[in-house]
């Protein structure tokens, strides 16, 4: 099984952005990434993300956003909560006319919020209703009968509209399994086409979600199962995974993770973690993610962490002697490997500062045009590992200086000489 497994992935896909993978040292603990075949992305950046509080896009800043988000060829975008207000509505509209990808609006199991999305003219409209006692009962104020006859009257009208419809049992992961199942077939036999499973308030653990996840699939008869994880324990992406494992074909993400109160799963982890550690082809052109990210960063005011996966500034960057002095030599010694800065458009960086060593400080010193001697490496090097010991970070500029304190010579000096 190994043998073929590294032999499908040397082999050059058919996307040209994309190199042959160097996946050599799955031939140690990790030697399988069979779980998960196929996987679609369903962005909610610009509903359930600009729902992050202090955050609001703006119409022009939508339009930008979904814009991007089409090029990159995601395979549905969230664009809104049609009925919301009047300019939330023009924007929802406009996207659909403006993109080639699947244009979807959220309404609850009400007629003016149904008719609202419709109206926009959206490809699929995600109707939702609470379905755990905790929300029935002190938010919604129904019953479950009452639920269970508002889901299926408004799944019914969508599919009267000749629209894709899917379906969410919202608070899932805190519903009675059993009614949760009665929901879900009650959905699917009105004609659903998507069953989508949120976990509201972001309890689930990957384990528990694989299985409540596998359960839904087999209730959900011709529907294809989706999921929708939040970050309040910081398992969104893993659970979006372990959705996928177990049978979901599709997952809502949202650029930077940002969303209600911790965010949802971040669109960049959960793509580049199926495309580098299960090796599935989601179709998503991950080169532009590091350019969405800086976008949606600026455009939510909601600072991307350095150490933030895939995107922070730290991603890969190394200022660590041992670790630069391997990347140096092969960037798979202290990376993945199976994502590098090039998949997602970033750029490498070695970090000059206490920890760094010769091999980092005589690649910089040559990247900015000098010849040192060993000698003069090792003496930089103090100075540099002095500087960063008090100020932390160690500039070009201050590098430069210490370069020429030193006498450094200049490449050209050097040939002349």
């Amino acid at each position: 099984m190994l043998a073929s497994f590294i032999s499908k992935c040397l082999c050059p896909t058919t996307r040209i952005r994309r190199e042959p993978r160097r996946i050599e040292f799955f031939q140690g603990t990790l030697d399988s990434t069979s779980e998960i075949t196929d996987a679609r992305i369903f962005d909610t950046t610009l509903r359930d993300g600009e729902q992050t509080p202090r955050t609001s896009f703006s119409y022009e800043d939508k339009r930008e956003i979904a814009a991007l988000l089409d090029e990159m060829n995601t395979h549905v975008i969230e664009a809104g909560f049609p009925v919301n207000s009047d300019a939330e509505f023009e924007a929802v509209r406009d996207i659909v006319d403006a993109s080639s990808t699947t244009v979807c609006g959220l309404a609850r199991v009400v007629e003016g919020d149904i008719e609202a999305a419709l109206d926009a003219g959206v490809d699929m409209v995600h109707v939702f209703v609470s379905t755990s006692d905790v929300q029935i009962e002190d938010s919604m104020h129904a019953t479950r009968d009452q639920v269970r006859e508002s889901a299926v009257e408004s799944v019914q009208r969508v599919k009267e509209a000749g629209v894709e419809c899917m379906f969410s049992p919202m608070d899932a992961t805190r519903t009675s399994e059993s009614f949760l199942i009665d929901i879900v077939e009650a959905a699917s036999d009105a004609g659903a086409d998507w069953i989508n499973i949120p976990d509201t308030v972001g309890v689930a653990t990957p384990t528990r979600f694989k299985e409540l996840t596998a359960m839904v699939v087999d209730a959900a008869g011709e529907a294809r199962v989706d999921v929708h994880t939040h970050d309040d324990f910081g398992l969104a992406a893993a659970n979006a995974l372990a959705g996928y494992e177990a049978g979901a074909s599709q997952s809502q993400v949202s650029i930077n993770g940002i969303g209600e109160r911790a965010g949802n799963a971040a669109y960049e982890e959960v793509v580049m973690a199926l495309e580098s550690l299960y090796n599935v082809d989601t179709g998503i052109d991950t080169t532009r993610i590091s350019e969405v990210s800086r976008i949606i960063e600026g455009k939510s005011d909601v600072p991307v962490p350095g150490n933030k996966p895939v995107v922070g500034t730290n991603a890969f960057s190394h200022e660590s002697g041992i670790h630069a002095a391997g990347v140096i030599e092969n960037t798979d010694t202290f990376e993945p490997g199976v994502m590098t800065p090039e998949m997602v458009g970033a750029e490498r960086e070695l970090v000059l500062g206490k920890h760094t060593g010769t091999h980092s400080v005589r690649e910089r010193l040559v990247e900015a045009g000098y010849a040192p001697t060993d000698d003069e490496v090792r003496e930089v090097t103090r100075r540099v590992k002095d500087f960063g010991a008090q100020a932390q970070r160690v500039t070009i500029d201050e590098l430069e200086k210490f370069a020429r304190q030193v006498g450094v010579a200049r490449q050209e000096e050097e040939v002349r000489a």
